[in-house]
């Protein structure tokens, strides 16, 4: 199973070190660090701007204690993801880029327009609805316990756990 070592919301603010309070608007981001996925969260009153290289940012609030809130998912967090995973050779990232493609066809922001064969690999071709960009994503075939863990880890990276 796949291990991506990314955390959750660190309810710490990066600038400032200041503990994040339970409802208080925050301001994430998603870099790529030597090949690691890396999180980094901020108070909105110290957000220096997303770093050059960002993967991708977005805004939300510290969860409250105990409290499970369905969560706000943003397409173009998602599609901004994808992009970024497009050239990658990692099989892990391979999977991960695979499950969000996955999630923006559940979420019906990417239309499934063919499956092909291809080096006895599957390869989904999809549609972007909003920019009609066209995708293929290789299928890495995962079993459902990897797809499961895969999944979680997409929801843990952005949040949404």
């Amino acid at each position: 199973m796949t291990n991506y070592q990314i955390h959750g919301p660190a309810r710490v603010c990066a600038a400032t070190g200041r503990e994040l309070r339970p409802g208080e608007a925050v301001l994430s981001v998603l870099t790529d660090d030597g090949g690691q996925f890396v999180r980094t969260d901020y108070s909105a009153d110290a957000w220096p701007g997303p770093p050059a290289g960002a993967i991708a940012w977005w805004a939300g609030r510290i969860p409250e204690a105990g409290r499970a809130g369905k969560p706000t998912i943003n397409d173009d967090l998602l599609v901004d993801c994808f992009e970024h995973l497009a050239d990658t050779a990692d099989p892990a990232r391979q999977k991960f880029r695979y499950v969000v493609a996955l999630l923006l066809m559940r979420r019906k922001r990417f239309k499934f327009e063919d499956s092909r064969k291809r080096d006895d690999r599957e390869t989904l071709v999809v549609r972007d609805a909003k920019s009609g960009r066209r995708f293929e994503v290789d299928d890495p075939q995962l079993t459902e316990p990897e797809m499961d863990a895969v999944r979680d880890e997409v929801f843990r990276v952005l949040g949404w756990e």
